[in-house]
């Protein structure tokens, strides 16, 4: 449903700050449709309905992962994608996009546990599995769902600039900057919850607080173990070290904070690198770019990238 409705509400909330979009809901058959929730969304019609046509939206569910589209589905899809400026699915709707065709040759992305899914059966997509949404000539794709919300908005803002995209964003309560080449989750959700309670209390402080001191001596003494049986956790539980667990949290944090306008010194300091050139050395590493030229890259306000 909030595929759906997710999306639709950020274009009606941008009309009524001055923007003109109308929009129609279509099935393929021209039925209602009930969405996974239970709820019953009534439709306006089949594709063959809509006369004036810029932008379709396909949205997503989990009846189209694991079993073949219906062809009912894709033939729409086709028709509608043909006769569109601008194509964006959202969440699993790429499977349907993928099905149709339209996403051959370019890249995409969807939700992060169907990913590997779409990859598989699509090899003539390029999936990128870690965005929150990609644009390839015209064809959006979005990840799991508030995803959705994210794109929409940065659609709005190419559309009707950034100061009518600041409204929105304002009224719906939603975070102004997430660029689409964001990861869809930090460090801590990447892995698997840690089984050990003193590796989650330890994996939950260093989410909380990066800042801190984070050696690996601090970490065990805080929870009462030896630095080598902390490593050992680590390394059982999550297969990395320490270290490098702490510094993937940093890294996530700087880049959430770089992307809200702060300064690469502060975002150094408040990430717990301690110095701008360690920060430096670790988005080199990680990334293939240092801060400045990251946030640089990053600084549109909704940052759509192609």
């Amino acid at each position: 449903m909030l595929d759906v409705v997710g999306p639709a509400e950020v274009f009606v909330e941008a009309n009524a700050a001055g923007a003109d979009y109308s929009l129609r809901y279509v099935s393929s058959s021209g039925a209602p449709v009930v969405t996974s929730v239970g709820i019953r969304l009534p439709v306006d019609g089949t594709p063959g309905d809509v006369v004036e046509l810029d932008t379709v939206v396909v949205s997503g569910g989990e009846v189209l992962v694991g079993l073949p589209v219906p062809e009912a589905l894709v033939g729409a899809v086709r028709e509608l994608a043909a006769r569109a400026r601008r194509v964006v699915s959202i969440c699993t709707g790429a499977f349907v996009l993928a099905a149709a065709g339209v996403l051959d040759g370019r890249r995409a992305t969807t939700h992060w546990r169907q990913a590997g899914r779409l990859a598989r059966g699509y090899s003539g997509v390029e999936v990128v599995p870690d965005a929150i949404f990609v644009e390839d000539r015209g064809v959006f794709t979005s990840a799991g769902v508030s995803a959705g919300m994210d794109l929409a908005l940065a659609l709005v803002e190419r559309d009707c600039g950034a100061d009518l995209a600041r409204t929105v964003a304002r009224s719906l309560v939603m975070f102004m900057q997430r660029p689409g080449g964001q990861s869809q989750f930090s460090a801590p959700l990447r892995g698997r919850t840690p089984r050990a309670p003193v590796l989650r209390e330890v994996v939950d402080l260093v989410a909380a607080q990066p800042g801190l001191d984070h050696s690996a001596s601090a970490m065990a003494g805080r929870v009462g173990v030896s630095a080598r049986h902390l490593a050992r956790l680590f390394a059982a539980e999550l297969e990395t070290t320490p270290a490098r667990f702490v510094e993937q949290v940093r890294l996530d944090h700087a880049k959430v904070l770089l992307d809200a306008g702060h300064s690469v010194a502060q975002a150094a300091r408040l990430a717990g690198f301690g110095s701008s050139e360690t920060m430096r050395r670790v988005f080199v590493g990680w990334l293939g770019v240092s801060p400045s030229e990251y946030r640089a890259r990053m600084s549109t306000s909704v940052g759509l990238r192609s």
